[in-house]
């Protein structure tokens, strides 16, 4: 038996071309009307010296989902950099301070701002901001137009950091 090869259909940019713009501009419109969501999303905040004062939320965060957010590896990658008193997690961070005794080095109000936005206490800072979105280069498409943590997220964190009391 002798079998015809049959070839892979050609592409043809004329049959796909009008394909590909509709999805591009669905994409750039989802875009834009995704940042323009969060944007509105996001409370403002304002610094005060080297602190954020203010809740995000208006509210304390809670202690357990704080923690639980900083020993996650895929929602607040702290341990990426830092280590701490998690002696369940294998692969601790030593880019970045221990997370140890943070509730006695720092404020709620200074916690708040490093993890908002630290580069506005140190320009050269590796820590990226977890609350800024505007002004950031290479993002990762999950992450363009949309912090990385939410003001609720970001409050519990820093209700769990400021429980670290011991050194």
């Amino acid at each position: 038996m002798t079998g015809s090869k049959q070839s892979p259909p050609k592409f043809s940019a004329e049959r796909h071309g009008s394909r590909i713009a509709a999805i591009a501009l669905a994409a750039a419109i989802a875009s834009w009307t995704d940042r323009a969501r969060t944007e509105e999303q996001l409370p403002p905040y304002t610094v005060v010296g080297d602190a954020i004062p203010q809740s995000l939320t208006g509210a304390k965060g809670n202690v357990e989902r704080g923690r639980s957010i900083v020993v996650n590896r895929q929602v607040g990658l702290c341990l990426l950099c830092h280590s701490g008193p998690f002696p369940e997690e294998k692969f601790q961070g030593t880019l970045a301070p221990d997370l140890k005794g943070t509730g006695a080095r720092w404020s709620e109000g200074q916690l708040r701002l490093r993890l908002v936005d630290a580069s506005q206490l140190n320009p050269n800072t590796i820590m990226p901001p977890y609350y800024r979105i505007d002004g950031l280069t290479r993002v990762a498409p999950a992450f363009q137009a949309k912090p990385v943590l939410s003001a609720e997220q970001i409050e519990d964190v820093v209700a769990y950091l400021a429980t670290l009391r011991e050194e």
